[in-house]
């Protein structure tokens, strides 16, 4: 049987480029079974496209085959890379970031240089600025059909791939202080990097109130009371909840409403959330 293949990128369904994308895969072996992650990561947000990976990853089986690109740098010396989860998943992606939190909450068993010598679509040498297409579809797919073994795509890596900076979390006497890691796109909903069971240890119980206060660098932008739930409906339409996410971290969310567009919230470095006790 063959491994799945799933694809990400940000190229958007605008024009062929995805397309063209799964026609390589295809044309290796068309038996393959192919799906997607998203094409709607923000051009050029190589965190995005990490996150989305972690967010992803752990709920497909061994052997899973993942092609995720956003590739700012294509075209240049940075390295082509197929990494080897603990959990057996492989994933093909430029190596820029886009593996760090794969790296951080994952696991890489091994990481190998893709040799492009072989694992290239045949009469694209000369082509520089889609290698989504011509090396990373082309070698997923190769590997996902068992044309290539793992061992075949390339020489090993010592070093570990390269990380992007995790915000993490932090303890501060009854709060917990952590950034705004991402959306959840749809909804609006906030998403953090403050673990559940770090939140848990300030002996916040569902139905009490936490004070939210998020920043945008150093000024104060939004201060809240805010109920603390098990899901969105333990708050009245149109309020504001607390709760813990489907990745085990905490989050904000209006009842069938936008957090980040009612408040104009963004994401990434310079937003940071602290969630204390009262």
């Amino acid at each position: 049987m063959h491994a799945f293949l799933v694809f990400q990128s940000d190229f958007g369904l605008c024009d062929g480029a995805v397309s063209a994308m799964k026609g390589v895969a295809y044309s290796v072996d068309p038996d393959l079974v192919i799906s997607d992650i998203t094409h709607e990561i923000t051009p050029y947000n190589i965190f995005e496209a990490s996150y989305r990976l972690f967010q992803t990853i752990p709920y497909w089986p061994s052997n899973t085959v993942f092609v995720s690109v956003v590739d700012p740098g294509v075209g240049t010396s940075r390295e082509s890379v197929v990494a080897r989860t603990s959990g057996g998943q492989y994933i093909v992606t430029p190596n820029n970031g886009t593996l760090t939190h794969a790296a951080a909450f994952v696991g890489i068993d091994q990481l190998r240089l893709i040799e492009e010598r072989t694992n290239r679509l045949k009469n694209s040498e000369t082509s520089y600025t889609f290698y989504g297409r011509d090396v990373y579809a082309y070698t997923g797919a190769r590997l996902a059909s068992g044309i290539i073994s793992f061992e075949e795509v390339g020489p090993l890596l010592q070093e570990p791939p390269l990380s992007l900076e995790l915000f993490g979390a932090s303890r501060e006497g009854d709060s917990v202080r952590g950034q705004i890691d991402i959306l959840d796109v749809r909804f609006g909903s906030l998403w953090t990097s403050i673990p559940f069971d770090m939140f848990q240890d300030l002996g916040i119980s569902f139905g009490d109130y936490a004070e939210v206060r998020i920043y945008r660098g150093p000024s104060l932008v939004y201060i809240n009371r805010i109920t603390y739930g098990r899901s969105f409906a333990d708050v009245m339409v149109g309020m504001p909840v607390l709760y813990m996410n489907s990745v085990g971290h905490m989050a904000l969310a209006i009842n069938q409403g936008s957090f980040a567009r009612a408040y104009n919230i963004g994401t990434g470095a310079p937003w940071t959330i602290t969630l204390s006790r009262i």
